[in-house]
């Protein structure tokens, strides 16, 4: 019998300063069973950063590996934006590249390697992409206060994060390569 993905709930009062952003968000994410609480955090950090109107997750979830785990689409045809997670393929982002006019990637790990490796690669418009990463102690607390039910208070400014849990909170950085 195949592992179900778990659902999760988040409560969260976003306060992005450096975008003038105030929305409460209430979201439930599933986490697939192949899927790390990394990487899974990293997902929800992607969606809080990047909140707009019409961002959306993929349809299937990770389930389909074809569309994009979060998105914007482009009323004409297309997407406006295309968020990756992890360390995508040149042959991924080349795709992602060619099929959105904005891409962003959101790594749960140190992307130096990866990104000599995709320099090097035949991606269309790679200069354009933007990466982003976290340190592993910052996602590694809060996969460690991760609940079934997440009531948290986010605020960003200038790179930086603080999330206020019930009890305690935790800071870091969103590192822009």
């Amino acid at each position: 019998m195949a592992l179900q993905a778990t659902l999760y709930r988040f409560k969260i009062e976003l306060s992005d300063i450096d975008r003038s952003l105030y929305e409460s968000v209430d979201i439930r994410m599933a986490m697939h069973p192949s899927e790390s609480p990394l990487f899974f955090v990293t997902r929800v950090l992607a969606y809080l950063l990047n909140l707009q109107v019409g961002l959306e997750f993929s349809p299937q979830g990770l389930g389909d590996p074809d569309p994009p785990p979060l998105s914007i689409p482009d009323p004409r045809g297309g997407l406006m934006l295309w968020i990756e997670i992890g360390s995508p393929s040149s042959k991924r982002l080349h795709t992602a590249s060619k099929a959105s006019k904005h891409v962003k990637v959101y790594s749960y790990k140190d992307p130096k390697f990866w990104l000599q490796e995709m320099q090097s690669a035949e991606i269309f418009q790679f200069q354009k992409i933007e990466v982003y990463s976290f340190s592993s102690t910052f996602l590694q607390g809060i996969a460690d206060r991760l609940q079934r039910n997440n009531e948290w208070s986010v605020i960003c400014q200038d790179g930086s994060l603080s999330i206020q849990f019930k009890s305690d909170s935790i800071q870091g950085e969103v590192i822009k390569w």
